[in-house]
């Protein structure tokens, strides 16, 4: 039996880096996946994918709507749905390739399998064709990610009821298409085949989309998705979804009751979130259990109440984002190494990569009312920022919340144009404990988009100069 000293089992973002950072602390390192390619959902299936995918058809969209005034004419524009797809799947090869490189780097061993602990101390990896092999570790990390949510109401058949996986490989643009689920994934899927030429609508049970933005932001991404084009039915709860000849059928009524309607498309996007992977993990032979939600239980250390084992990313408390699980797996490597490892779950941004993008870090004012905390809030719009102006990107605007008596930094969320890379400011800013002023007196390059979360910074003490 191979003796490692840890076993990630799951390698995704959240396995493969802690892999990486515990070979480089010393430790004899396996990490167990069952694909024969490394990324985990990320990678392969998720992030990476639509993202390619959504800068294709933000592409696309430019010339089709905004090239002309940039004085730039373009003739007959098609789409090369094959080629769009090759692009994507290449960009997702790519970067698979270059992990398992730096596991070759690093010595670290890769067992492709579905892992599964037999007893602390002791995984057993049964590889696709049903050979078995098992291995000992003194710790093992359970990193196992997310699978999609299902609803009863909408059974998925991979063709007309799709998940988020499908929706990555369609054969062809489809006519219509009914998200289900104002989050994230149904917003960016949505906007992938909506620019393609898909008439999209978005059924969210909630009353406003990106439900965990502040507010007044999430209400400025809906006004501008839907000058786009994209259609919204808010509040409102689906309650069967079915085959009618060509098409699915979904029947939906408002969320607090009332008449029900049906609206039929070519494809129904069930995008509800994501549930912890913990399936035929062997977690009752070591006795333990999951919480209502799925999650296994952790205490600050991401140890489980067995020791020598622990679980880190989707499977366990907090968002289940890329970036919270690799610096997840980087800090359960360095406690395993006796170092102090360091998560700060208060300063961790979440992205919707539509365009414009929203981008959000720490709290919102609804937050901050809720818990009683008095703030001072900016706000600032990109149409008064000269950069923004020059891309003709001028859509949305930037709110920073502060404590309205220490100034310190408590939330920033906006939508506008690359959203998602200025977040970063914001999350540095709040890792120091730092204040609206802090940003407001360090000097912006002119000009750039980042002078916006200047403005609103001097915005929050009735300073905004450009506004």
């Amino acid at each position: 039996m191979e003796q490692y000293d840890v076993v990630y089992i799951g390698g995704g973002p959240a396995g493969y880096v802690g892999a990486i950072r515990s070979a480089q602390l010393g430790m004899k390192t396996a990490c167990v996946e069952k694909r024969k390619a490394l990324g985990g959902t990320c990678l392969n299936i998720g992030c990476i994918p639509s993202k390619a995918l959504l800068d294709s058809s933000e592409h696309f969209a430019f010339v089709k709507h905004k090239a002309a005034k940039h004085g730039l004419v373009v003739g007959d524009l098609k789409i090369d749905l094959g080629q769009m797809m090759k692009r994507k799947d290449q960009v997702v090869t790519g970067l698979t390739t270059g992990i398992a490189g730096l596991f070759k780097k690093n010595k670290i061993a890769h067992l492709v399998g579905h892992g599964r602990i037999t007893a602390p101390g002791t995984v057993e990896v049964v590889a696709e064709n049903g050979a078995k092999e098992t291995i000992s570790a003194k710790n093992i990390v359970i990193a196992t990610g997310s699978d999609v949510a299902r609803i009863p109401v909408a059974a998925l058949d991979g063709v007309r009821v799709i998940s988020s996986t499908e929706a990555l490989a369609l054969p062809q643009v489809p006519k219509s298409m009914v998200v289900i689920g104002g989050g994230a994934i149904g917003l960016e899927m949505g906007s992938v085949w909506m620019r393609l030429g898909a008439d999209v609508t978005v059924v969210e049970y909630n009353e406003r989309i990106a439900s965990f933005a502040d507010h007044q932001i999430s209400g400025e991404l809906l006004k501008i998705l839907q000058r786009q084009g994209m259609k919204f039915k808010l509040a409102t709860k689906v309650v069967n979804v079915q085959n009618v000849g060509s098409k699915a059928a979904v029947e939906m009524e408002p969320a607090a009751g009332g008449t029900r309607e049906t609206i039929e498309a070519d494809v129904v996007l069930v995008a509800v979130g994501r549930k912890p992977f913990t399936d035929n993990l062997g977690l009752d032979k070591i006795g333990l259990a999951t919480d209502k939600a799925g999650r296994i239980e952790i205490d600050n250390h991401f140890r489980t109440k067995v020791a020598g084992v622990y679980a880190i990313g989707d499977v366990v408390r907090g968002p289940m984002l890329a970036h919270k699980a690799e610096d997840e797996g980087i800090a359960v490597a360095e406690i395993m190494a006796g170092k102090a490892g360091h998560v700060n779950y208060d300063a961790i941004p979440s992205v919707i990569y539509t365009w414009p993008e929203l981008a959000t870090v720490g709290m919102s004012e609804q937050d901050c009312k809720a818990k009683e905390i008095a703030v001072r809030t900016g706000t600032f719009p990109f149409i008064a920022n000269g950069r923004a102006k020059a891309m003709d990107e001028s859509e949305g605007m930037i709110k920073i919340i502060a404590d309205a008596k220490t100034d310190r930094l408590l939330g920033l969320h906006m939508v506008g144009p690359r959203a998602s890379d200025m977040i970063a400011e914001a999350v540095m800013v709040m890792e120091f404990g730092g204040s609206a002023e802090d940003i407001a007196l360090s000097t912006h390059a002119h000009p750039t988009l980042p002078e916006a979360m200047k403005e609103a910074a001097l915005a929050v003490h009735k300073r905004a100069i450009h506004f």
